[in-house]
């Protein structure tokens, strides 16, 4: 049997907060309970807003709540780094080759601007579905990249992923519709989560994803990625996502929810005993230390 292999992939953009360390806490779990390995990933995929400092609190405050990880994080512990994302992109460069080889991606010359004006949100969520206005009329194909600054997207066709998540239960996503045709790489350079994401979580291992529900979408483009690059895919399971008083979901900008804040109102034992609460893990909030809960 394929020992477990969980992950927390955090971005290092900014002080984790309450939702972060909930989705943490039953990655972590999870893991432990079944006597496997946790990873820490850092994905500092943005080179505007990805800071070092940001990492290593990240890792301060996970030693702190006691979770601690196998694999990863900023000295590249483990035999399938490097961990840390700005690290690895000849990995993706050649995930990318694979795909233009398929050709199935093209250049995209569309500016953010672009794409605004002449597009509706799709659903009320805001999300837009770019309009193919750089897509050549007879994909699949193999295409060179042009000189001048472009994005690359990945062509999608009408086909509808179907999944069994842990906690959601069954996911219906139609590529075309539901998704449209999305970028690998940005037009600085910069890779796109959804490559770099499906790289990772193959080539690390990775048996099992635990993530917020705003994430289910992703799943059917990640799926699609994992089938054209011939990957094994993970068992994903997506989580509430924790609000606040309002109803919000949570945000580095919460700062009461953040953890400079929590660490200077409350003991690891406190944090840990409210998010698993929230969890359903323990009928009543009480303090608990993470292992504790295994």
């Amino acid at each position: 049997m394929t020992k477990a292999r969980g992950r927390f992939a955090p971005s290092p953009s900014g002080r984790m907060h309450l939702g972060n360390l909930y989705t943490a806490l039953l990655s972590w779990l999870s893991v432990r309970r079944q006597g496997g390995e946790w990873i820490l990933r850092i994905e500092d995929l943005d080179p505007q807003r990805s800071k070092k400092e940001f990492a290593h609190l990240i890792e301060d405050d996970l030693s702190w709540l006691g979770l601690d990880w196998d694999e990863g994080g900023l000295a590249d512990k483990g035999a399938f780094g490097p961990y840390v994302q700005s690290r690895r992109h000849n990995l993706y460069n050649e995930a990318l080759s694979k795909l233009k080889a398929l050709g199935v991606v093209y250049p995209c010359t569309c500016t953010r601007a672009d794409i605004m004006a002449t597009q509706a949100p799709h659903q009320s969520d805001g999300r837009i579905i770019y309009s193919r206005r750089c897509c050549p009329p007879d994909m699949p194909q193999q295409m060179d990249e042009p000189s001048v600054p472009h994005s690359v997207r990945l062509w999608v066709p009408d086909r509808t992923i179907e999944f069994e998540d842990g906690l959601a239960g069954h996911q219906e996503f139609n590529l075309d519709k539901d998704c449209g045709d999305f970028v690998l790489r940005r037009a600085d350079g910069a890779w796109a989560y959804q490559l770099a994401v499906v790289v990772d979580d193959a080539m690390m291992g990775i048996t099992e994803v635990i993530r917020g529900e705003d994430l289910l979408l992703s799943t059917a483009q990640q799926l699609y990625l994992y089938d054209l690059l011939g990957y094994n895919a993970p068992q994903f399971k997506h989580l509430p996502l924790v609000r606040n008083s309002e109803g919000q979901r949570l945000s580095k900008r919460d700062n009461s929810q953040s953890m400079d804040y929590l660490r200077s109102h409350f003991s690891p034992e406190e944090i840990i005993g409210r998010l698993a609460h929230i969890a359903g893990i323990i009928p009543d909030y009480r303090p608990i230390a993470a292992r504790d809960l295994i």
